[in-house]
């Protein structure tokens, strides 16, 4: 009797335990599958995504171009109609554009240099950087072309180097700030536009990129080589400049568009006639505005 009575409540048990088994292998109510159905239904957080184009601040750096040198007065900057971060309501800037005017007032900065070359981008984008800002452009490497001689040119090598110099000292201060990277300009377009100028010319020999536009009017093997060789090193440039970029996520080089950019007599400076005018740097910031905003890169 009392085996048969152990027996009885040895299957009970059994069948008890066996019981709740089953219940978790199909999700039964225990808690923790309803936990799970709760974690599902709560939607995933989005990703941050890697390019917005609504940035809250934006810093510039390079050179002349970006300081709107010859724009206003010969010879002298005039930032106020920088196609980066200018407040000239002519030229309408990137940061006017992406900020609006009383706030790219306050939240964008131009630490570009007329004159300046690849090297000097690390120590500008240093400075840039210690703003924290959210979009960083650059227009760099005419410079680095517009030597004495062609001999004095940046070497390729080195303009990749200090490039990716620049863009490691921003990553390392602010690593998801955006950058937006602009081609160098088609110096020799530039020059056989603003050889017609007398005017401009004689401001030629004051210094203005003499590997291209010395001697403005020859036209013989040895001056178009010259003219070449210059073209040829921008290009290179050019290549250097997209390689590097495509290599950062948060980077956006601009297909070579300013580069082929037909820059006319409204244009250009009526000083100096290589510069970009007023009307040229709304024309600059045009093509970084289409950029900016682009979804895909």
């Amino acid at each position: 009797m009392r085996n048969r009575r152990a027996r009885a409540g040895l299957a009970v048990t059994t069948a008890a335990v066996l019981g709740l088994a089953g219940c978790d292998a199909l999700g039964g109510g225990d808690g923790s599958s309803s936990g799970s159905q709760a974690r599902q239904a709560r939607p995933s957080p989005s990703p941050t995504p890697l390019w917005d184009s609504s940035p809250s601040s934006i810093a510039a750096v390079g050179d002349s171009v970006t300081r709107g040198f010859d724009a206003c007065a010969v010879l002298q900057d005039c930032p106020e109609v920088s196609w980066a971060t200018g407040g000239s309501a002519e030229v309408n800037s990137l940061a006017v554009r992406l900020l609006g005017a009383s706030k790219a007032a306050t939240h964008s900065w131009n630490y570009a240099v007329t004159g300046a070359r690849m090297a000097d981008l690390p120590g500008q984008m240093a400075r840039a950087a210690a703003r924290k800002p959210q979009l960083v452009t650059v227009m760099a490497g005419a410079n680095d072309a517009c030597r004495d001689s062609t001999a004095a040119m940046t070497p390729v090598a080195d303009f990749r180097a200090e490039f990716e110099d620049a863009l490691g000292t921003l990553r390392r201060a602010v690593p998801t700030a955006q950058v937006y990277v602009t081609s160098v300009p088609n110096l020799k377009r530039l020059w056989a536009q603003g050889r017609t100028s007398a005017l401009g010319k004689q401001v030629w020999k004051l210094g203005i990129c003499p590997s291209m536009l010395g001697d403005a009017d020859a036209l013989d093997a040895a001056a178009t080589e010259r003219r070449d060789t210059v073209q040829r090193r921008v290009a290179d440039y050019n290549t250097v400049l997209e390689e590097v970029c495509a290599k950062d996520e948060r980077c956006r080089f601009d297909g070579g568009a300013v580069y082929d950019f037909r820059f006319g007599t409204d244009q250009l400076s009526h000083w100096d006639w290589f510069h970009p005018s007023t009307d040229g740097q709304a024309r600059l910031a045009e093509i970084a505005y289409r950029k900016v905003v682009a979804k895909e890169r």
